[in-house]
């Protein structure tokens, strides 16, 4: 999968859920109200122009401004002039794995897992697992499914859950297809239902929800390089560095 494939594809996802705004060379991001997600800027689809320090100020300033969460991201192997303004700027931010599975990689199908309806009752019960996942707790509760039911419905989004053998929900995942191409998102186990698998089983079954919904390539950013390496056992191969601007990020 090529790069420049990657940055189409960045750029067309939030729009399904986000108005945009442009702000020098980025184009800013804002999600609609009620989605239940919160965008960034990313560097304009197309641009050619070479990021300052100021630059990089100037959409932070707008997002505050906005009241929006101070956010860029970009790919570093695309756009390296960004990486170097952010840098210029002082400022820190997170360097992740972007790895893409090739289209005839064979994943086997895995089990105690489930494909979400945009009516499903689980659904804000995933949502709850993998934001309990995300901020390192086994206390799940389930969460407002924002716009995602719509987005389910209109064919933009899969959201899969994974049990346990007792029946219990262990985690989820999501995937954003748009043609033939899909990114997994926010796969999320809680720690105390990691090391059994959940996340390859996750994995496994958004990559075929995927191809199902006409998808050939898939492709993610990991965490670290520790997660990465599972993905890699399934077959994913490293691509590029996914750069991410955020109050979260070191």
């Amino acid at each position: 999968m090529r790069l420049d494939a990657i940055e189409a594809y960045y750029d067309t996802v939030p729009r399904a859920a986000a108005t945009t705004e442009e702000v020098g060379p980025f184009t800013l991001f804002l999600a609609e109200e009620g989605t239940g997600w919160q965008f960034y800027a990313r560097p304009r689809l197309g641009g050619a122009d070479a990021f300052t320090a100021d630059d990089v100020r100037r959409v932070l300033a707008r997002q505050r401004e906005l009241g929006r969460p101070e956010a860029i991201e970009w790919v570093d192997d695309v756009t390296p002039s960004l990486t170097r303004a952010v840098t210029d700027a002082g400022l820190p931010f997170g360097r992740y794995p972007l790895l893409a599975l090739p289209p005839d990689t064979d994943v086997p199908v895995p089990e105690r897992t489930r494909v979400l309806a945009p009516d499903d009752a689980d659904l804000g019960l995933e949502v709850g697992a993998v934001t309990a996942a995300f901020g390192g707790t086994d206390e799940v509760t389930e969460q407002p499914p924002g716009s995602r039911p719509g987005l389910i419905a209109a064919g933009h989004l899969i959201e899969v859950a994974a049990y346990d053998v007792d029946g219990r929900l262990v985690g989820g995942g999501s995937a954003s297809p748009r043609g033939d191409t899909a990114e997994l998102m926010g796969i999320g186990v809680p720690p105390g239902a990691r090391k059994a698998g959940v996340g390859t089983a996750i994995t496994g079954a958004l990559v075929h929800a995927s191809r199902a919904a006409g998808v050939r390539t898939v492709f993610l950013s990991a965490y670290n390089d520790a997660a990465a390496s599972i993905y890699r056992r399934i077959g994913f191969q490293d691509l590029g560095t996914a750069c991410i601007l955020g109050d979260d990020d070191e």
